[in-house]
């Protein structure tokens, strides 16, 4: 699960980043409203943790224009303002939670887990199935559940495999454009060569290979790759 902390405080922002990834999430930090806009438009995040108050554009501003664009992703607004009128207008502008600065990092997390289990939002799941494939995310096995092959197959993969074949079951016969995959993948400012996607897409397809499956990630040549099934 991909994580966007939009927080004007750089050492909260920082420390949370540390607890969140310590956790196993992926997280991106940025400071003020602008570049929070630009991260935010990338529709990469599985969830959005913003705060009220911040330079260039305010969060209920930045919020307003996401959910114009309809970006669906749960947003948590964090404030320092506890009041009524403040949780409604924050609720009403588009937001999924809210939390009261000072918070727990405990409490963050459980309402974390709170939102990735609502239906319809965009969450990491326990596992993932397409065609003769079971993915599991949470400890990066990708096992065959073709009952042919006797006692089933399983591959242990790197979490950077793990991630991209976990988007591509999230998008299956869909062409995915390399710029897309890059920015879901390494983030938006991530900095990566651009034969490494190539490289973890041989990866991939050895594995594959390796475990007999029909499943295969066909090249769209100038625009990117494609997970379907060989029938």
């Amino acid at each position: 699960m991909r994580i966007l902390i939009i927080e004007d405080d750089q050492q909260l922002c920082e420390t949370l980043k540390m607890q969140l990834e310590h956790e196993g999430f992926q997280t991106d930090c940025v400071y003020n409203g602008t570049d929070a806009l630009y991260y935010a438009m990338q529709s990469v995040y599985d969830i959005i943790i913003l705060d009220r108050m911040l330079p260039e554009m305010n969060g209920l501003s930045l919020l307003k224009i996401i959910r114009e664009n309809n970006i669906s992703v749960p947003v948590i607004l964090a404030t320092a303002v506890d009041s009524v009128d403040e949780r409604i207008t924050g609720l009403d502008s588009g937001a999924d939670d809210y939390l009261v600065k000072p918070y727990d990092i405990g409490e963050l997390l459980a309402r974390i887990r709170a939102l990735s289990r609502r239906p319809n939002t965009t969450k990491s799941f326990s596992s993932l199935e397409y065609a003769d494939l079971k993915l599991y995310p949470s400890c990066l096995e990708l096992h065959s559940t073709d009952k042919k092959i006797s006692s089933g197959k399983m591959l242990r993969l790197s979490r950077r495999e793990c991630e991209l074949l976990e988007y591509f079951i999230q998008n299956p016969e869909r062409a995915l454009p390399r710029q897309l995959l890059y920015t879901r993948i390494w983030g938006p400012d991530g900095i990566v060569e651009d034969g490494n996607l190539d490289t973890y897409i041989y990866y991939l397809r050895k594995h594959l290979r390796t475990l007999g499956s029909r499943v295969h990630i066909s090249t769209i040549h100038g625009v990117g790759y494609r997970l379907e099934e060989k029938i």
